[in-house]
């Protein structure tokens, strides 16, 4: 894959994985302030009720994010399969039940009355945690999942900074679910405007992060 060695693969997926890790972490965070659904699902949330799926197709939110992840799949591939890597298809597998995990620790913690104001640190804390999490996911080069990889594809195809991109695409999915019949939140407001910005921040530690493992782990020197 790519030329790699077996090594450079297995420490490229772990770092994959473990930003994986962090950024649901940041997700269920998120979600748990009660204060919006990130822009993504909101337009999942909008396919899911706007459109009258066939009986035979007995849709859930889960089996449309599934749905819209694999169609966004088939279009980059299309467009460009270099993007498109292994990372890919653990993102759309391990998302969902890595978010489960986390919220059956945390949801016992969060919930209990809080305050507005501490919503508000939650969830801004959380689009800071995703962001970090994204970035190690692509800074590993071993794939990212299908809705930030259209961020990442219009970045580099557009030749333009990730953050702006990054709040393009989430209001445009933000504004077509709300379209559908999704429901925007506060936290959706934030979280499109705060997550792209913050990841362009990131990216250079998370290069960083990811090349220091490498050498370590895999022996392949930087090549900046």
């Amino acid at each position: 894959m790519r030329g790699w060695t077996r090594r450079e693969l297995a420490v490229r997926v772990a770092l994959l994985l473990a930003g994986l890790c962090v950024a649901h972490l940041g997700v269920t965070l998120f979600l748990q302030s009660d204060l919006g659904s990130d822009p993504f699902n909101v337009f999942v949330q909008g396919l899911f009720r706007g459109i009258p799926w066939p009986p035979l197709m007995e849709m859930t939110h889960g089996r449309t994010h599934l749905l819209v992840s694999l169609v966004i799949l088939l279009v980059l591939l299309a467009v460009d399969r270099s993007y498109v890597g292994i990372g890919t298809v653990l993102c759309m597998a391990l998302g969902g039940p890595i978010i489960d995990v986390y919220t059956l620790w945390l949801s016992p913690v969060i919930h209990g009355g809080l305050p507005l104001p501490l919503r508000l640190a939650l969830l801004v804390a959380g689009c800071v945690i995703l962001a970090f999490g994204m970035t190690i996911v692509i800074r590993s080069q071993a794939g990212t999942g299908p809705n930030d990889l259209v961020a990442v594809v219009l970045s580099d195809k557009l030749r333009k900074p990730f953050g702006p991109v990054r709040i393009g695409v989430d209001l445009t999915f933000a504004l077509v679910g709300l379209a559908l019949g999704g429901v925007v939140g506060l936290g959706t407001v934030i979280c499109a405007f705060l997550v792209g910005p913050a990841a362009q921040l990131f990216f250079p530690i998370s290069q960083r992060l990811c090349e220091a493992a490498l050498a370590q782990f895999a022996g392949v020197r930087s090549q900046t």
